[in-house]
C-alpha cells in the first residue's frame, strides 16, 4: 500500500479514494499544479488535505466564506491536523498566535479570504512562511465567464508569483468548459492535470412545481411534510423573505430558523452549529448559507424563490444527499421574482457618469500614483464596492493603472504593559527608535494613534521598519495593534488617456457583463421549462452527456411541459410618479437623475441612496416587482414631462 493510501486510511479513516481524488493527489505530490472539477460533496477538500500532511511546508487555502473556513477547520482538527484560519473576527491573541504558528512551520494548513493578500501586515508575515501549495477554492470566481466573478480573485496568479509559491490547486464544482479553460490558463495548468469527474448524481430527485405566489407557503409546508424525512434548507432571495417564511413555518408548527448576511456573526454561527448538530432541522436562508457546509444527511433543498443561474442552482442542490441516499431538490417556481433577481444585476452596473467620475479622479492626480480609499470613492462615484473593484481591474487590463501595494492609512494600539517596561527590553539605538515611536503615538482614552510619517521624519528610518517594530510589539503581547483605513496604491501607467472615450469603452464592458448575467438567469428558466429530462439538461450545461433520461425528475415523471406562472401587474401609467418619489426629492439633488430614481423605485441601494437613508423613505422599492428596464423607461418619460 502506498504512502497516500496509508494516510487516507490512518488519518482520514477511508478505505478508498472517491473518483478523481487519487489522480489529483498524485499530481500535487509530483510537484505539479492541478485543477479538481468535482460535483458538490464529491470530496474536493481531500485533494489538498492529504498532500498537506505528507509535504514539507504549509498549504495556504483561499476560501470565499467564513462558514466554509470554520467547517473545514473543525474537520481537520478532529483528525489532529494542525490547521487554522485568519479572519477579521479573531481576537488579537488568536491572530498573533496563528501567525506565529504559521511562521514557525507548526501549521500544515492555513485558510484565508482572498482580501487578506492586500493586508499590509499579513503580507509582511507571509514572506516569512514556507508555503508549498496554494489552493484556490471556488476557483470559478477568477473567470469573468463564471457566475460569481470576484475581481480580487483575478490577482491570485500575481500573488502566487510574488510570494514564490510553486504549485496551485484549483477547486470548483460549478464550471462550464469555457470557465475551466479560462481559470486554468490564468495559472498555466496543463490540460492533462485537469481532473473532472461526472456531474450527474443519481440520488438527487429534481422537481419543478409551478405555483403562484399566493399558494407558495401552503405548497412549501406540503413539501416539507412529505418524504424523504430529514434536515432541509429552504432558499429565498431576500433577507426579509427568510425571516417571514421562517416565522410562517414556526407559526404552523414547523420549527425553522432564518439565516442571512444581515445577522450578526455570532447569531449566524449559532444557527449553523444548531443545524450541523441536529438541534435545528430546517433553515430558511439566502445564499449566504450553505457554502462549504459538509452535512451529509440534508434530505431536501427547496428553492422557495428562483435561483439566479444554473450554476447557483447546481451549487445549492449539491448540498443535498451527500451521503448518497435519496434527496429531494424542489423549485417552487413562478416568474414574479425575476425582476428582483434582475435588479441585483442592474444594481451592479455603473453608468457612464459614474465611471467618468473615477477616470477624472485619475486624470486630476498630479503624481504618478493613484490612491484608492474604497468606501470614499464608492460613495463619491456612486458605484457599489464590488463593481468598483471590477472597474479598477478593467483599468488594469487596459494598462491605465497597475497595482503597487496596499497600506493602512493609520495604525492604533493600546498598551498591554506599561510603556517603560517595553523600553527596558531595548538598549542603544534600538531604545532611541522605540522611544521615538512611543513619543509619536498620541493616546486618547485607551487607544494610541501612531504618527508614522512623524516617526519616519524624526528617526530617519523607513516606513517598513516602523511597521516591523509595531508588529514585533504586538507579537510579544506588549500592545494590541489595530490597522485602520486601508488604501490601495496604483501606479498610473497612462495619464494621457481620453476620459469620455475610455468611459464609454468601460461602460460597454459592464453592459456586456450585465447582458451575460441577465441571459444566465433566463437560460435557467428556459431549462426549467424545457421538454427534456432535467438531469440531462443540467449535465449538458456543464459539459457532461447522459446516455439516458434520469426517469425521476419532473419532466420524466409528468411527461408534460412545465410553465412557470406569472402574475399580472398594474400598469405603471396609472401610478402617481410624484407621490412615489416625493420623499426622494426632499433629500436628493434636483433634477432627479433617471438612473438614481429608477434604482430607488426598484429597491436597489446605491452608495448615494445609502447616504440619503433611502431604505427609510416611502417609495423605496415600491416597484421592485417590475422589470428594471420598464421602470427606467417610465421614469424617463416622467422626467421629460
Amino acid at each position: 500500500m502506498s504512502g497516500i493510501d496509508n494516510t487516507l486510511k490512518e488519518i482520514f479513516g477511508f478505505d478508498k479514494f472517491k473518483p478523481g481524488q487519487k489522480q489529483v493527489v498524485e499530481t500535487i505530490m509530483a510537484g505539479l499544479s492541478a485543477a479538481s472539477i468535482f460535483p458538490t460533496g464529491a470530496g474536493k477538500s481531500l485533494c489538498y488535505q492529504l498532500p498537506a500532511i505528507l509535504e514539507q511546508g504549509m498549504t495556504l487555502v483561499v476560501s470565499p466564506l467564513l462558514s466554509l473556513m470554520k467547517d473545514q477547520i473543525d474537520f481537520l482538527k478532529s483528525k489532529n491536523i494542525a490547521a487554522a484560519k485568519l479572519d477579521s473576527g479573531m481576537s488579537a491573541e488568536d491572530y498573533r498566535s496563528t501567525l506565529e504558528a504559521a511562521r514557525q512551520g507548526k501549521l500544515k494548513i492555513l485558510m484565508i479570504a482572498v482580501e487578506r493578500f492586500k493586508n499590509e501586515r499579513f503580507r509582511t508575515q507571509l514572506r516569512l512562511m514556507k508555503v508549498s501549495l496554494l489552493v484556490v477554492d471556488e476557483a470559478h470566481c477568477i473567470s469573468e465567464w463564471g457566475h460569481n466573478f470576484r475581481p480580487d480573485y483575478l490577482k491570485i496568479p500575481m500573488y502566487q508569483k510574488e510570494f514564490r509559491i510553486g504549485k496551485v490547486l484549483l477547486l470548483t464544482a460549478t464550471a462550464t468548459p469555457m470557465v475551466i479553460f479560462d481559470m486554468c490558463e490564468k495559472f498555466a495548468i496543463r490540460q492533462e492535470n485537469v481532473v473532472q469527474t461526472g456531474f450527474y448524481r443519481k440520488n438527487l430527485f429534481l422537481r419543478i412545481h409551478p405555483v403562484i405566489e399566493e399558494k407558495k407557503d401552503a405548497r412549501l409546508r406540503e413539501v416539507l411534510a412529505g418524504k424523504p424525512d430529514g434536515p432541509a434548507v429552504v432558499y429565498v432571495t431576500l433577507q426579509k423573505t427568510a425571516e417571514r417564511v421562517a416565522r410562517m413555518l414556526t407559526k404552523n408548527g414547523v420549527a425553522a430558523d432564518a439565516y442571512h448576511a444581515g445577522m450578526k456573526n455570532d447569531q449566524r454561527e449559532s444557527i449553523q452549529n444548531h443545524f450541523m448538530t441536529g438541534k435545528t432541522s430546517i433553515v430558511v436562508a439566502t445564499i449566504a448559507f450553505g457554502m462549504g457546509i459538509d452535512k451529509e444527511d440534508i434530505r431536501k433543498v427547496i428553492h422557495y424563490d428562483l435561483p439566479k443561474s444554473i450554476e447557483s442552482y447546481s451549487q445549492e442542490i449539491g448540498r443535498a444527499g451527500r451521503d448518497g441516499n435519496p434527496s429531494l431538490c424542489c423549485v417552487l417556481g413562478n416568474k414574479n421574482a425575476v425582476p428582483i433577481l434582475e435588479n441585483f444585476v442592474y444594481g451592479d452596473t455603473p453608468g457612464f457618469d459614474n465611471i467618468r467620475h473615477v477616470l477624472n479622479s485619475i486624470h486630476q492626480n498630479r503624481g504618478t500614483v493613484f490612491e484608492v480609499r474604497a468606501y470614499t470613492l464608492s460613495r463619491d462615484a456612486d458605484i457599489r464596492l464590488l463593481p468598483l473593484k471590477t472597474l479598477l481591474v478593467y483599468l488594469e487590463m487596459v494598462k491605465i493603472i497597475s497595482p503597487k501595494y496596499t497600506y493602512f492609512e493609520s495604525y492604533a494600539f493600546q498598551y498591554l504593559i506599561p510603556d517603560k517596561e517595553m523600553l527596558n527590553n531595548f538598549t542603544g539605538e534600538k531604545k532611541i527608535f522605540v522611544q521615538t515611536i512611543l513619543d509619536n503615538s498620541k493616546t486618547a482614552v485607551k487607544w494610541s494613534n501612531v504618527d508614522i510619517d512623524g516617526i519616519v521624519a524624526e528617526s530617519g528610518s523607513d516606513r517598513q521598519r516602523v511597521l516591523t517594530a509595531l508588529e514585533y510589539f504586538h507579537e510579544k503581547g506588549w500592545i494590541d495593534l489595530q490597522p485602520k483605513s486601508g488604501v490601495e496604491v496604483f501606479e498610473i501607467l497612462n495619464s494621457g488617456f481620453e476620459i469620455d472615450s475610455t468611459a464609454h469603452k468601460l461602460a460597454n464592458l459592464f453592459v456586456k457583463k450585465e447582458k451575460k448575467d441577465i441571459e444566465r438567469l433566463h437560460t435557467m428558466i428556459e431549462m426549467f421549462e424545457k421538454d427534456q429530462c432535467l438531469a440531462k439538461s443540467l449535465s449538458a450545461y456543464f459539459g457532461e452527456k447522459l446516455d439516458a433520461d434520469c426517469g425521476r425528475c419532473s419532466v420524466c415523471l409528468d411527461k408534460s411541459l412545465i410553465r412557470l406562472p406569472e402574475s399580472e401587474l398594474p400598469f405603471l401609467e396609472k401610478m402617481d410618479f410624484y407621490t412615489l418619489v416625493r420623499a426622494l426629492t426632499d433629500v436628493a439633488l434636483s433634477p432627479l437623475p433617471v438612473d438614481l430614481t429608477t434604482r430607488f423605485l426598484c429597491g436597489i441601494l446605491t452608495p448615494r441612496l445609502a447616504q440619503y437613508k433611502a431604505r427609510n423613505l416611502s417609495g423605496f422599492g415600491r416597484l421592485e416587482a417590475y422589470p428594471y428596464k420598464v421602470v427606467e423607461k417610465w421614469v424617463q418619460s416622467q422626467c421629460r414631462g
